[in-house]
C-alpha cells in the first residue's frame, strides 16, 4: 500500500481515501467471500469495513500495517455479518433428488462443491483463519497479531478448520453415487 495515500487519507484526504478503496476493495471481496460464501454478505461486510476504516483511520497509529489493520476490520465485520445472516437464515432442507443416469465426470466440480459444503460447516473465525493463511498465504503469527487472538488459539482454528474440510471431504467420498441403468442390466 502507498503510504503517502494512506498518510494523505488519515489526514482526512477523501480522494487518498478513494484511491485506496479502488486499490483494496476487489482483494477485500474476495476475502469476505471465502470466509462468508455468499456475495450479498460479502460485499455488506466490505462496504461496513470501509465505512469503519474511514472513521478509524485517523485513530491508525503504524502506517506501515495498514494492510493487516484493514483486513482486521474485514475479518470483524464478516464475523457481525455471519452472526446476523444466522439470525435471519431459514432452516431449509435439501432433498435428494433422482439425479443422472451417468455419474458426472468432472471431478474438478465434484471436488469445488464439496469444499464448498464444508466451508460452509466452518464458523466464520476458523473460516477467517484458513482463508488469511492458506488465500492470502499469512503465516500464523501474523494472523494471530491481526486478528488480536493468541498464536495458539490461530494454530487451533486453522488445525480445526483443516480438520472440518477433510471430514466433509470424506464424508463425500463415502456418499454413494447412484447406480446407472447401464449397470444394472
Amino acid at each position: 500500500m502507498d503510504r503517502a495515500l494512506v498518510e494523505a487519507a488519515r489526514s482526512g484526504d477523501e480522494a487518498a481515501f478513494a484511491s485506496i478503496v479502488v486499490g483494496s476493495a476487489d482483494r477485500l471481496f474476495v476475502v469476505a467471500h471465502r470466509i462468508l460464501r455468499d456475495v450479498g454478505r460479502a460485499e455488506d461486510a466490505v462496504q461496513q469495513t470501509l465505512v469503519t476504516a474511514w472513521r478509524e483511520l485517523p485513530s491508525l497509529r503504524e502506517i506501515d500495517r495498514f494492510e493487516a489493520w484493514i483486513h482486521r476490520i474485514l475479518v470483524h465485520a464478516c464475523y457481525a455479518e455471519a452472526k446476523r445472516a444466522k439470525q435471519w437464515s431459514t432452516n431449509v432442507r435439501v432433498l435428494p433428488v433422482d439425479g443422472p443416469a451417468t455419474p458426472d465426470q468432472t471431478v474438478a466440480v465434484a471436488t469445488r462443491d464439496a469444499l464448498e459444503r464444508g466451508f460452509r460447516r466452518l464458523p466464520p473465525d476458523q473460516a477467517a483463519t484458513f482463508v488469511l493463511h492458506h488465500h492470502l498465504g499469512w503465516p500464523l503469527g501474523e494472523i494471530a497479531d491481526t486478528l488480536g487472538i493468541p498464536l495458539s488459539t490461530a494454530k487451533s482454528r486453522l488445525r480445526s478448520a483443516t480438520s472440518t474440510l477433510r471430514a466433509a471431504l470424506e464424508a463425500d467420498a463415502r456418499t454413494p453415487r447412484p447406480v446407472s441403468q447401464e449397470r444394472m442390466a
